[in-house]
């Protein structure tokens, strides 16, 4: 392939009997960049959950967090061949360890603990190792309604706003959506004014900004709805001003919300559906940041538990966890619309996707 003509795919999957996983560890692709396809190029089947993926600021390293467990793992990029070699793994002194993110000074980690409703920070080493974590928060608050899914603080992501100054934090057992910052020269996560209420039970999961800065769209999983908000990148408040459902109207069925993106021209929103099995897109209202239902798309499979946009949002793929595939989707970018493609790889129980250009 000519320079430029491919990109590296790293997937993380579910693997325990405990998820009734079929996922073997973490896989690495290389893709062809004009028509999607992927070639198998590596599997690192010692991985236990895999669940969560996330590059460093140079896109050198890769980490991942190991869902149920209390770990994550620090790996290096190969850049010729997109191979993966494990550095160190490090203690996240929680349990089930959901998202991480890396700092934009490349000096920290940020990990959020679902079930111990807890927040690591952890130090990040120059040749892309991990350090211990070097402070803990605790989430508070009074739990929402849903006496199964709202027992206690659940941090489901830790996201960078586009400065990269504050830490937004959807908590789906609070209904709230938290503003954290790091203070540098302490290594303290800090929290940033009162977290934004989100509408009871809605239990918020993903958080995805505007790239203009002063808008975030957050997917909420119990009532499958996304709600938007006016950011402020000076103080880290956020303000909603819109609820909307994230499956059609005319459906009935059992569905969670479960991933969410923005598109790179700030045009679309798109949300993916646990149930309804689809994905989500809605058109940004340029003016205010409302948002208006385009339509939804059939993800091809079962429970698309995440999907990813790639390669200028030229693709979307979507990650059925419980049909074992990853389906390939063509995006309109005038329309923001989405085409299904024959292209599927077949993978156990994949929850995570993240591309690298070769």
């Amino acid at each position: 392939m000519l320079e430029g003509s491919r990109s590296f795919v790293y997937v993380g999957a579910r693997t325990t009997k405990e998820r009734n996983a079929r996922g073997d560890g973490l896989n690495v692709y290389e893709m062809d960049n004009a028509t999607g396809a992927w070639r198998h190029v590596q599997l690192l089947g010692d991985f236990v959950n895999p669940s969560f993926l996330a590059f460093d600021r140079t896109r050198r390293f890769l980490y991942t967090v190991h869902g149920d467990l209390s770990d994550i793992t620090a790996m290096a990029i190969d850049p010729a061949s997109g191979k993966l070699a494990v550095i160190n793994r490090q203690s996240t002194e929680g349990k089930n360890p959901v998202h991480l993110a890396i700092d934009p000074s490349n000096r920290f980690v940020v990990v959020a603990n679902h079930i111990t409703s807890t927040l690591a920070l952890l130090s990040r080493h120059e040749d892309g190792s991990l350090g211990a974590v070097i402070d803990l928060v605790k989430l508070e608050g009074k739990i929402g309604p849903h006496r199964v899914e709202q027992p206690f603080a659940k941090p489901h992501q830790v996201e960078f706003d586009p400065s990269g100054k504050f830490i937004v934090v959807p908590d789906k057992g609070l209904d709230l959506v938290f503003t954290y910052r790091i203070d540098g020269e302490q290594g303290k996560l800090v929290l940033v004014g009162k977290p934004a209420r989100a509408r009871e039970g809605a239990g918020p999961r993903h958080v995805a900004f505007h790239p203009g800065g002063r808008l975030a769209y957050v997917v909420n999983e119990l009532d499958s709805t996304v709600t938007a908000y006016h950011f402020d990148p000076a103080t880290g408040t956020l303000a909603p001003f819109q609820i909307v459902s994230a499956v059609p109207d005319a459906y009935t069925g059992n569905s969670r919300a479960a991933e969410i993106a923005v598109s790179a021209d700030g045009r679309f929103v798109y949300a993916s559906n646990r149930g309804d099995d689809s994905i989500a897109t809605f058109a940004i209202e340029p003016a205010s940041g409302r948002l208006s239902p385009i339509g939804w798309t059939a993800t091809g499979g079962k429970t698309p538990r995440f999907f990813a946009l790639a390669l200028s949002d030229k693709f979307l793929f979507a990650a059925n966890e419980d049909t074992d595939t990853i389906k390939l989707f063509k995006r309109d970018h005038t329309s923001g619309g989405l085409v299904a493609t024959e292209q599927a790889i077949h993978i156990g129980s994949s929850v995570c996707i993240l591309v690298r250009p070769g």
